[in-house]
């Protein structure tokens, strides 16, 4: 396993990172503990989860199965707080709790959602807390001066942010460094071949100031594993047929088009799609670690070996005829409220 730095900090992490968010949602708890325990023995030591993974759930299956194994030192947790208004599903632990400051990274959110994560995850610390989707209402100074005060307290060793604009993780640092609050370390974001915007601003703005970027979507929601073969007939057990949303609204005409030609491209290199898809995002510049999020466990075996593997340039050149740099063809972006976007209209033609 290779292990990589994640941007300015002293800490390495393996360049394959665990996604978490279909433990209990819809993997049961045994094969869920069964992935986490087969992921660290491989070598993987960043777990992502979330606080609104399964209303909580995935947080519980991490805390008692790291409890059990005695793995807790092995691994560098890294969850966040949503910021949005409690929606159906999502009731964090209380259902009821609807009222006007249960929403937002207002001071009092933030430590009230570490301190409920730190009882889930049974834990006395929170490696990488993160700030789940931006809050624009709500200044940095309140934002940051929270986040550090839970670093001093112990609480939390390092905060990042997922899903945010370039801009506003620049204006954390310079309201960091301007203030002397606790520095982001990391952004995660959506990319993959079919959403490659983020190589416009936000990779070079990381790679220039030492930000780390741990990649969600990296398969593009199975699409670039051949998973969907029609627009309208999604496959059994897909997240687009379950979930439906924003989920189904990724799925594109177009995405599925190089989705199949990009499996064909895969099986000339004897890998897989879903191997050849994250191996991508793994090599492409200033990606310290894709999200993996297997289903199954059958599912993470097959994509462990791409930690030993490299992309070669034949293959990166094949990808960026297939969808050029910095182009989308289907937005992974679209439960980002300030990603505006005016390509809607064609990227579904």
């Amino acid at each position: 396993m290779e292990y990589r730095l994640i941007g300015k900090t002293g800490i390495k992490v393996s360049c394959l990172a665990l996604g978490t968010d279909n433990f209990a949602d819809p993997t049961p708890e045994k094969e869920s503990s069964l992935i986490l325990e087969t992921s660290i023995d491989a070598g993987i030591n960043l777990v992502d989860t979330g606080d609104v993974y399964a209303d909580g759930e995935g947080e519980k299956i991490i805390g008692r199965t790291l409890k059990r194994n005695k793995k807790r030192d092995q691994v560098l947790i890294a969850t966040k707080v949503d910021h949005g208004k409690r929606r159906p599903g999502f009731s964090i632990d209380d259902p009821s709790l609807f009222g006007p400051n249960d929403h937002g990274h207002s001071r009092l959110n933030i430590i009230r959602a570490c301190e409920n994560s730190l009882k889930r995850l049974q834990t006395d610390y929170i490696d990488i807390y993160q700030l789940h989707r931006p809050s624009p209402e709500i200044h940095f100074d309140e934002i940051l001066g929270a986040m550090t005060d839970l670093v001093r307290q112990g609480k939390v060793r390092y905060i990042g942010t997922s899903t945010h604009p370039t801009w506003m993780v620049m204006e954390s640092i310079m309201c960091s460094e301007l203030k002397g609050f606790s520095r982001v370390v990391l952004e995660q974001p959506p990319y993959n071949l079919l959403d490659r915007r983020i190589e416009n601003e936000l990779i070079p703005m990381c790679q220039k100031h030492g930000i780390g970027l741990i990649a969600w979507a990296p398969m593009a929601m199975g699409v670039l594993a051949g998973r969907y073969k029609n627009i309208d007939d999604f496959p059994e057990n897909s997240r687009a047929l379950l979930r439906g949303g924003f989920y189904a609204d990724r799925v594109t005409k177009n995405g599925i088009e190089v989705g199949n030609i990009f499996s064909k491209l895969a099986k000339k290199t004897n890998l897989t799609p879903a191997q050849l898809a994250i191996l991508w995002v793994k090599d492409q510049p200033g990606i310290t670690a894709p999200l993996i999020g297997p289903r199954t466990l059958n599912q993470l075996k097959d994509l462990l070996p791409v930690s030993e593997l490299k992309l070669g340039e034949d293959i990166r050149m094949a990808c960026d005829n297939l969808v050029p740099p910095g182009s989308v063809l289907a937005n992974f972006h679209n439960t980002a409220d300030w990603m505006k976007s005016k390509i809607d209209w064609e990227i579904k033609k």
